[in-house]
């Protein structure tokens, strides 16, 4: 065996090291895969082994769970038939496995040490006791991904934890702490860090039985489809799936099917029903490009994916963030947390203190936690200098602007920290939509500026925006890469123009929302047909959250720079006027919604007089045109970024959208849903809609090139054959 190693000891207990050579964490190759035939085999016909421990062989985790590897590769064909049938006994050999470890004839005892997701908690859950030290994280995350947990994981925590709480488990796709696995009953024993290996052995030495409750003559499953305390639960399953993901993940069906028809079969038998559903879901589209963008394409990108070649890595020491914001404060949280040497400027000291107070609440919750030590809290508030001295600068390897949209304001402070900053330092804007070009006229290096646009909250948001300015060297970004990777952020790159990537195409949903409200559409109807896509949140709901004065000014400062006047109509006269009635959104509790304190928001009453409701009552035929202009309107704005070189990669243009805005996670971005929908019809469509509609969803000459060479942003998927 290439992946586990077995000791047995005096007692006859065989400690079964799992270490994939090679990797910094466990997953499930196919090599290791391979290798649990192998072990299996070693417990059952050894007569030494009287009984199992599974362990971790690395400090940092028991599993992450599978290596998606060619699952991932023949993902999304859709195959049917003979296809499947070929292709089911390569893709439940896992299951298979692990089916015949929990039927060895012996007791095993997994030792969780450290975190058990996927794939990895599936091989505890075959184990007959599962002993996980304090604070250990367990999870079934697959459906994030657009899969399901097809190594049995669905038919054990129904069995251990009982259909609702198995549902919510696997539905959610968090992982959870051993304590909150353990009153459910999917973890049997708690212990301190370090001692779960020998309670195992402990279990074991007791008189641990090797047989599984399931596999106890006369078990009986409790609270099934056709019982009073069940019946409930199964009726709400369909309801369960509307509101985790609006029916667009068909891997959450697939799990409530999982539960609903592996219910009360013998193991053996519920196990082959996962099966052939785990395989029909990775066979869908949206199982493709969810593993695409969520997994491969955002791993590539936390590594570093758009860093030039041929540039020496960089290590920032010290940093400094002029502004001490919201924004500021977040990014100088990221800094210290990073370990990076962080001073936080602002116009006065308690400006500057405010936002350092900022990371002091957060640490503060981690150590109540218990995630955070007070030494290691101390130590990252130390890291922090509150200061309103342009001196303190001095010494910094990179800084950030994170001041107000403001063209005046930004180029004053760029001034005065270049004053005082080194000629190899990095100079960084953190705006969201004013051109880096523009802006680097304020410097007298601009090789060294560049954009690097963080998302709010900055501690909670992985995604950062980088963008190229016409003069940014190589080097600049090449550091400004690096300076992500130490923050442990996903960096996409991107090249300048006015909103750059994700606050363009951000704007674009918004603004499709403005428009259908202005044709009369019910706002009630906007919103929810914009959740319904698989957004967040419905474009008028999240204009309140981002401030219709904000959206205004940055419409406004976009007028400006253009030579435009003001406007006569369309959605820009909409905002003007919204502001000029004091409806600023959620800040001031009135914007297309009313925030009554103490009560839930509701929708306000003036809008009917400003938009008279034309469209009252929806029908599937209107909320599907509804969906598709959502969808399509990003989705071909997006490809204008790519069409323009705004974009580079269809990589980034997807890992950006859902990490920035949340678009659609079922579709993989946007450039996998034309891709999904095909680039032919996706053109097609857009052309109709844009005689109906107007030139916004024109699709660019990209699209139309790649429609007549029957080109794709991704290479199709592997046949299923490949697999087999």
């Amino acid at each position: 065996m290439k992946n586990f190693t077995i000791t047995v000891d005096a007692d006859g207990i065989a400690l079964v090291s799992f270490d994939v050579p090679g990797r910094t964490m466990n997953t499930f190759t196919d090599s290791a895969v391979a290798d649990l035939d192998l072990l299996v085999e070693r417990i059952r016909a050894d007569g030494a082994i009287k009984g199992a421990v599974l362990a971790s062989g690395k400090a940092n985790a028991f599993c992450a769970g599978a290596d998606l590897g060619e699952l991932g590769e023949t993902a999304g064909g859709q195959a049917k038939g003979a296809a499947l049938a070929a292709a089911l006994p390569v893709t439940s050999r896992m299951s298979r496995a692990l089916r015949a470890l929990e039927t060895v004839g012996k007791p095993v005892a997994a030792a969780l040490e450290g975190l058990a997701l996927g794939g990895g908690f599936e091989f505890a859950l075959a184990a007959h006791r599962r002993v996980a030290a304090r604070g250990v994280k367990v999870g079934l995350p697959e459906v994030t991904i657009g899969l399901l947990p097809g190594a049995g994981g669905t038919q054990r925590t129904t069995r251990l934890a009982g259909p609702r709480k198995a549902l919510d488990f696997m539905l959610g796709g968090k992982p959870m702490d051993a304590e909150t696995a353990q009153s459910i009953g999917l973890v049997d024993e708690v212990v301190e860090p370090g001692e779960a290996v020998e309670v195992a052995k402990a279990w074991i030495r007791n008189g641990g039985e090797g047989v599984q409750p399931w596999d106890v003559k006369g078990y009986r499953m409790e609270h099934g489809p056709y019982t009073p305390a069940g019946s409930g639960v199964f009726m709400l399953a369909a309801a369960q799936v509307q509101a985790k993901g609006m029916h667009n993940f068909p891997a959450q069906e697939n799990i409530a099917r999982c539960v609903y028809e592996g219910y009360g079969l013998p193991m053996d038998a519920a196990l082959r029903v996962e099966a052939r559903l785990f395989l029909a879901t990775q066979q869908t589209p949206q199982a493709r490009a969810m593993i695409r963008s969520l997994f491969v394409s955002k791993q590539a990108n936390a590594k570093g994916a758009g860093r030039p070649e041929g540039v020496p890595p960089s290590k920032v020491t010290k940093a400094a963030v002029l502004g001490a914001g919201m924004m500021g404060a977040g990014i100088a949280f990221a800094q210290a947390r990073a370990g990076i040497e962080t001073v936080l400027i602002d116009t006065s000291q308690e400006a500057a203190d405010k936002g350092r107070a900022y990371s002091e609440a957060i640490v503060e919750k981690a150590v109540l936690r218990g995630t955070m030590t007070r030494e290691e809290a101390d130590a990252l508030i130390a890291r922090i200098l509150a200061t309103t001295d342009y001196e303190a600068i001095a010494g910094a390897d990179l800084v950030v602007e994170a001041v107000f949209e403001d063209r005046g304001l930004k180029a004053d402070v760029t001034v005065r920290a270049e004053a005082v900053l080194a000629s190899e330092a990095v100079f960084a804007s953190n705006t969201s939509t004013l051109p880096i070009t523009g802006l680097a006229q304020a410097s007298k290096r601009p090789a060294n500026f560049i954009g690097i646009h963080f998302f709010s909250p900055v501690d909670r948001m992985e995604l950062v925006e980088i963008i190229v300015g016409k003069e940014t060297s190589t080097e600049t970004l090449a550091k400004a890469v690096d300076y992500c990777k130490q923050l442990k952020k996903v960096p996409i790159v991107v090249n300048d123009s006015r909103g750059f990537y994700t606050s363009r195409v951000f704007d674009s949903y918004l603004r499709e929302g403005f428009e259908m409200l202005m044709e009369g559409i019910a706002p009630a109807i906007i919103d929810n047909v914009g959740r319904m896509t698989g957004m967040p949140r419905g474009p008028l709901e999240l204009t309140d959250d981002v401030a219709i004065d904000l959206v205004d000014k940055v419409a406004r400062q976009a007028r400006v720079d253009m030579g435009l006047g003001e406007p006569s109509g369309g959605s820009e006269k909409m905002l003007i006027d919204l502001v000029a009635a004091d409806r600023l959104g959620r800040k001031n509790a009135k914007g297309f919604y009313d925030y009554p304190k103490g009560e839930p928001k509701r929708l306000w009453s003036g809008l009917a007089e400003m938009f008279p409701v034309k469209v009252a009552k929806s029908d599937p035929e209107l909320l599907e045109k509804l969906k598709r202009r959502f969808l399509y309107r990003q989705a071909v704005e997006t490809a204008r970024c790519l069409d323009e070189g705004v974009l580079t990669s269809a990589r980034d243009a997807d890992v950006g959208a859902i990490l920035g805005w949340g678009f659609a996670t079922w579709t993989g971005g946007p450039a996998s849903l034309i891709d999904m929908v095909g680039v032919a019809r996706f053109v097609e469509e857009c052309d109709a809609l844009a005689e109906e509609l107007g030139d916004r969803f024109a699709p660019p000459a990209l699209l139309r090139r790649m429609a007549e060479q029957g080109d794709s942003f991704y290479p199709a998927p592997k046949p299923l054959e490949a697999a087999a």
